[in-house]
């Protein structure tokens, strides 16, 4: 069943997609469930069944409403009891260039033609303005494809009266709302339609028989994008590279053929290739991308291969590198266990199809793109998954590779102490922990929607939801950065509890598995006591639901001192703190706000 979510698609998938997504539900388990509308300029039902079909796909269970044909506008800027019933947590607008009204006559001034692009782009922005006051949820909206045909030629694109002028001076419109606005994101028509082929896009057969504004070949590559920035924003995104050598990174075997004879770099068409495509896995590392090496072969070899001057990669650009004769699913496993990573969350890039069929076998979550055996073709094979897809790029997304190192040097260090405290200890380590604060509402957003292991109640949150929580005084808020002699790993711990007179219940406990075993569960268990306390709070309840990837915090409440008080046969537990003005301090190595973490850490390097 895994080709049919690999494009190209089967012609296949549209008339099968009701007995792949049974299939989906029946085989999947823990599924994020969320209600999305889909407001819609042209027929939008095949849309929303592929959509269906492929968050399914990405363990995301939804229900959906749809507008009625063309009402996209009428539905939110009107009074729409039915949706608001519904409360979506995302809207996307599925608009084409047939929805733009009105177009310049060559007898226009210039005047007239910005006045014609500023009411197009009005009709839009009050539309996004009223779902964010009305609906309070991320919206989603289509830019503008090219029209399908042009008056003018090519001087259609530079005559301010030409349509392809016109939309694209619209689409900048868009884009610099995006920029600017929380919530907001582009999914770009535009550059799809182009990928696809504008006239195999634009086919007017479907438009007048069937009112969709793009062919039904379409609809699945369509749906395939706007699922890709959905699970991205609910943190189904993957997160490292475990990427083989030979024939993968640089043509030949170096253990064969040595590292002199490696095609690599500007002597051959193919060293170019791979040379092109080392740069395209470099850049991944800008927007927190983790890269591995899992290779069959001799470390010296393979470091040999590294090391060449011609290399776009080098050593230091890998957290791990695993070049060994093992297994290659065992070696994956492994830099899952220790990079504290899920082995879903990995991209298995290898040239070799049995390796990759033995990846898909031995550890199913983990994405196993077909390259191929032509090196020119593997950034396309891995670009048109989606498996990155950046819909919000936080401070700490870029620093994540820096992150993973200075762990690595954590690691190395924790191997020459005997005792375990000893060790925490010479950490040094500091943390801030404080109320919701503007400047980290995303992040937290981001955190809420990416953990999976250490998330007590798996709750997702989007940023408007942090924001309100934030001021409202019935919920006390908490985020945890913490900072050690090696770095500083920015918000990695949150906590949000809600009051119910001299009771608070925990509705969200999560932390990064980065800092995992570091003690700063505790350290924001204390400031939580601390806090409760403030606000005349004598008991704390503590909630456990039990997911596939969180077990490993089924006892976390007992560690803190809770008492259980129920268990139901889902294994949904219920926990218990009765404070008292003796609380017990648990946390014994980690300084707690003596200062701001990002004054603490000053020296970057990271070769400790």
């Amino acid at each position: 069943m895994q080709q049919y979510f690999i494009p190209p698609f089967s012609s296949e998938l549209l008339s099968k997609r009701k007995k792949l997504r049974r299939k989906l539900l029946e085989n999947g388990t823990d599924f994020l469930d969320k209600r999305i509308a889909i407001l819609g300029g042209s027929t939008t039902h095949d849309v929303k069944d592929m959509l269906e079909l492929f968050l399914v796909h990405y363990g995301i269970r939804c229900q959906f409403y749809e507008s009625e044909y063309g009402q996209y506008w009428q539905d939110v800027m009107f009074e729409n009891p039915q949706l608001e019933e519904f409360k979506p947590d995302l809207i996307y607008v599925h608009t084409s260039v047939r929805n733009i009204s009105c177009w310049p006559n060559l007898t226009d001034n210039a005047e007239t033609v910005e006045a014609m692009i500023s009411e197009e782009y009005e009709k839009f922005a009050g539309m996004w303005e009223q779902i964010h006051n009305v609906y309070g949820c991320p919206v989603i909206q289509n830019n503008f494809e090219y029209p399908y045909w042009r008056l003018l030629g090519n001087r259609d694109a530079s005559d301010i009266h030409g349509r392809v002028h016109f939309v694209t001076k619209l689409n900048l419109k868009f884009a610099a709302y995006a920029q600017s606005a929380e919530g907001f994101y582009i999914h770009d028509l535009n550059y799809l339609s182009a990928s696809f082929g504008l006239d195999a896009w634009s086919d007017p057969f479907c438009w007048y028989m069937y009112k969709y504004a793009l062919s039904m070949k379409a609809i699945p590559y369509l749906a395939y994008s706007v699922a890709n920035m959905i699970k991205s924003l609910y943190g189904k995104n993957k997160k490292a590279f475990a990427l083989d050598l030979d024939n993968t990174l640089w043509g030949g075997i170096v253990g064969d053929d040595g590292a002199e004879n490696l095609q690599i770099g500007q002597e051959t068409s193919v060293g170019q290739a791979y040379g092109e495509f080392q740069q395209y896995i470099k850049a991944h590392m800008q927007i927190g991308v983790i890269l591995n090496i899992v290779s069959k072969n001799e470390k010296e070899n393979a470091l040999a291969g590294l090391q060449r001057p011609d290399m776009v990669l080098k050593p230091d650009d890998f957290i791990m590198i695993k070049a060994n004769w093992l297994p290659k699913s065992q070696n994956l496993m492994d830099l899952a266990h220790t990079l504290s990573l899920l082995p879903e969350s990995f991209v298995f890039v290898d040239d070799n199809p049995a390796e990759r069929e033995i990846i898909r076998q031995q550890i199913p979550g983990a994405a196993v793109p077909e390259i191929g055996d032509r090196s020119e073709a593997f950034i396309h094979a891995i670009d048109r998954m989606g498996y990155f897809e950046v819909t919000q790029l936080s401070g700490d997304d870029v620093a994540r590779n820096s992150m993973y190192r200075q762990n690595a040097a954590r690691s190395r260090a924790e191997l020459s102490f005997a005792d375990y405290g000893e060790y925490l200890r010479s950490l040094a380590m500091q943390a801030e922990i404080r109320g919701f604060s503007p400047m980290y509402y995303a992040r937290i957003a981001q955190l809420t929607n990416k953990s999976n292991q250490f998330n007590l109640t798996t709750k997702r949150m989007t940023q408007e939801e942090i924001a309100a929580m934030a001021q409202d005084q019935a919920h006390i808020t908490l985020y945890g950065k913490l900072a050690d002699k090696f770095g500083d790993n920015g918000v990695v711990s949150v906590v949000i509890g809600e009051i119910r007179e001299k009771c608070l219940d925990i509705i969200l406990w999560l932390m990064s598995c980065r800092v995992l075993k570091r003690d700063m569960e505790y350290a924001m268990m204390d400031t939580l006591a601390v806090e409760c306390q403030k606000c005349g709070i004598d008991t704390i309840y503590g909630y456990y639901f039990p997911t596939a990837k969180n077990r490993m915090v089924k006892d976390f409440y007992q560690k803190q001192g809770f008492s259980k008080v129920s268990e139901d046969k889902a294994g949904n537990t219920v926990w218990k703190l009765e404070l008292s003005d003796n609380y017990s301090k648990k946390n014994h190595t980690i300084q707690v706000n003596i200062k701001k973490v990002e004054d603490m850490y000053n020296d970057k390097r990271t070769d400790f």
